[in-house]
């Protein structure tokens, strides 16, 4: 029986995203996407802390502005999860949850399911999966299909559709909880051959053992890659009257 955990949140913020600099500032509907990110994290009842970890003052600067806490990290990290590992370094927690920078429509209440998800088994990573019916997301690259069985055992992630799943299949949303443990194992590992040729990081733990529950969310959000996503997600704030 584990004892409390002390659970931490970071949203990744790099400055100079390839598709898209500066993003993580880029105004939605009045506040900065990072903003949007940091206040659903906010109110999350599990998170006992909540960090943006970025690689420039300007970010954290404006981080800084709205109330929140930031954390600089080197530029030269090779992805979200290394500055995440890196931001967590001499803090206390048990449980990390990697919060994704470019997701303004994330609900608190799914931080909390993806936490609950992992702390009820034995398992190293959780991550949410959100059922979809939509064929052309079925055909997109783009969007990542997740399987997985019973208890929520990841059995396979690909950009390719998952033969078993036609019908019907969850896609990946790219929230990750960690066992700290976990992620250090994580970051002190190589990258895989399929994580290379997939482009996928969570590859690397699967061909490494480690396993990931899949944590259902039913509603869907609008991760913002390129500026043209940004009409997107004003257009879910307005419906939903936020």
């Amino acid at each position: 029986m584990r004892g409390v955990q002390t659970r931490v949140g970071i949203i990744p913020a790099r400055a100079l995203s390839t598709r898209f600099p500066f993003k993580v500032l880029a105004p939605i509907a009045g506040k900065p996407l990072v903003q949007r990110v940091w206040e659903a994290a906010q109110g999350s009842r599990l998170l006992h802390k909540v960090l943006v970890a970025t690689d420039d003052t300007r970010v954290a600067q404006a981080v800084r502005g709205f109330g929140g806490e930031a954390v600089m990290t080197p530029p030269s990290l090779p992805s979200g999860t290394d500055r995440v590992f890196h931001a967590v370094q001499g803090l206390d927690a048990d449980v990390v949850v990697n919060l994704q920078g470019d997701e303004p429509l994330l609900e608190a209440q799914a931080i909390d399911a993806l936490i609950e998800g992992l702390e009820a088994g034995d398992f190293g990573m959780a991550t949410l999966a959100i059922p979809t019916t939509n064929p052309a997301e079925w055909a997109s690259p783009h969007v990542v299909k997740v399987r997985f069985g019973p208890g929520g055992k990841v059995l396979d992630f690909s950009r390719d559709g998952l033969p078993s799943e036609q019908a019907g299949f969850c896609k990946h949303l790219g929230i990750y909880a960690f066992r700290r443990e976990t992620l250090e194992k994580f970051c002190a590992l190589r990258p895989s051959p399929r994580e290379v040729s997939e482009r996928l990081e969570q590859l690397r733990a699967m061909e490494n053992g480690i396993a990931i529950r899949a944590v259902v969310w039913e509603r869907d959000t609008v991760a913002v890659d390129v500026p043209e996503d940004i009409a997107r997600v004003e257009a879910v704030l307005k419906e939903r009257d936020l």
